[in-house]
């Protein structure tokens, strides 16, 4: 026997009392899409729990009757409806799982913004309702004259349409749960893609903040060692490069861009090119530094975003080196039979972007025949030590670095025990970005 549609006094309020409205935030710019805010609970409830269906219909005398409807389970789904799209917006609520709108609605005729007298979207309130509901299944009602019209509003995104004259339990329910199993299937399709998508991202950043090292025709070793925070799937803004120029100087470069999304990776990767051009156009030192500095307040999105930098270049006969801190942690040199140190980082300039007109002194120093330079990121130092709030900072990586070349380790050994070390010492993972950079020279 076929049941009224229960009105909005009859909805029951949610398992807390209280009832959780479902809206949607405008659609992003990466993807076009409109994604749900945190107040919107996406309907994930597993087959066990009841279905429910919002249906919003407009008849006053609540003539359209729903008839009793069973899951595939023989649970019977819940009915709610709402009048209009004000109401059903109030009435989303988490456990609603799917939506059956009658495309007679008056919203239905309405003319979409902008167009002209003549024109009228006949879809306005099913596009309205896949706005305010991007991750509910959605059926539509209609009558059988307006087939067209019907499977129009499929391609627009409703999961099936369903006639008027046509409706009875069987019916509706088969119709609901093929919509909300093909609207779970629709999502999970969405996340896969966009997983796809971000890792491809990923490896482009990947490119362009981790490149490989120009260094044909140079004696020295490379090794470099990347691990991203936490919390982030994108790289963060660490970046690093080393190029060797015609005249056989090494110039090498580490930075971090305060910040970890996106847009301070892409920063990175844009710092870490322009240097890499400057430097094979011969600048080097305080001029470098200084057209960096104009590069990076032409791009960065934010007046408050800075970078740190340590540029060193190694002359071509490898004993000595010109070295350049904007803001960031000087360099650490170990040299056979002595205990490895930090390089004099006294008088060094400010970060990239805090200070307009500032200057970057060039520092000489000495290294020797052989020899081993690492240069590193903030994240390998800013990690605990323990549970208290002592963190490793330079001194012990200085401390942690001589017993891993007592131990006779070098290179990528060296590189990855350092930062297995840090992140044991901090007890998982570390949230800073960490990006270290290790050149050796053995002389003979």
């Amino acid at each position: 026997m076929p049941v009224p549609v229960p009105r909005q006094r009859d909805i029951p309020a949610t398992e807390s009392g209280q009832a959780v409205l479902y809206t949607a935030a405008p659609a992003t710019a990466a993807t076009g899409v409109a994604q749900a805010t945190p107040q919107a609970v996406a309907p994930t409830a597993p087959h066990t729990t009841p279905l429910t269906l919002l249906v919003i219909e407009d008849d006053p005398a609540g003539g359209l009757t729903v008839p009793e409807i069973l899951d595939a389970d023989g649970h019977r789904i819940r009915v709610r409806t709402a009048r209009n799209l004000t109401e059903a917006e109030r009435l989303l609520t988490p456990d609603v799982h799917c939506i059956l709108l009658d495309l007679s609605l008056p919203e239905a005729g309405a003319r979409t913004p902008g167009a002209t007298a003549t024109a009228v979207d006949e879809l306005v309130a099913l596009r309205q309702v896949l706005r305010i509901a991007p991750r509910h299944a959605v059926l539509v009602l209609t009558g059988e004259d307006e087939a067209e019209r019907a499977a129009e509003a499929v391609r627009v995104g409703a999961q099936d349409f369903l006639f008027r004259d046509e409706l009875d339990g069987r019916l509706l329910s088969r119709a609901i749960r093929y919509a909300v199993e093909r609207k779970r299937a629709d999502i999970a399709q969405y996340k896969l893609a966009e997983s796809k998508l971000r890792a491809q991202e990923n490896a482009r950043l990947e490119r362009g903040l981790l490149p490989t090292p120009l260094l044909e025709g140079s004696d020295l070793r490379f090794a470099a060692r990347y691990r991203p925070g936490r919390s982030r799937a994108l790289l963060g803004g660490d970046f690093y490069d080393t190029v060797r120029t015609p005249d056989g100087t090494v110039h090498a470069m580490i930075g971090d861009v305060c910040g970890h999304g996106p847009d301070e990776a892409a920063l990175g990767v844009e710092l870490r090119i322009a240097w890499r051009a400057l430097t094979l156009a011969g600048l080097c030192g305080d001029d470098l530094l200084s057209t960096l500095q104009e590069v990076l307040e032409v791009e960065r999105p934010c007046e408050e975003i800075f970078a740190t930098l340590c540029t060193v270049d190694i002359a071509p006969d490898g004993r000595r080196a010109g070295l350049c801190l904007a803001g960031h942690p000087a360099p650490l040199i170990s040299r056979p039979g002595r205990r490895a140190r930090l390089l004099p980082y006294e008088n060094s300039g400010p970060a990239l972007g805090l200070l307009p007109r500032a200057r970057w002194p060039r520092r000489q120093v000495e290294l020797g025949g052989t020899w081993s330079l690492m240069l590193y990121t903030d994240g390998l130092i800013e990690g605990h030590i323990g549970e208290g709030k002592e963190r490793l900072g330079q001194d012990g990586m200085v401390d942690m670095i001589n017993r891993h070349l007592d131990r006779g380790l070098s290179g990528e050994g060296l590189l990855e025990a350092s930062v297995t070390e840090a992140r044991r010492l901090n007890g998982g993972e570390l949230t800073d970005d960490v990006a270290v950079v290790l050149l050796s020279r053995a002389e003979g």
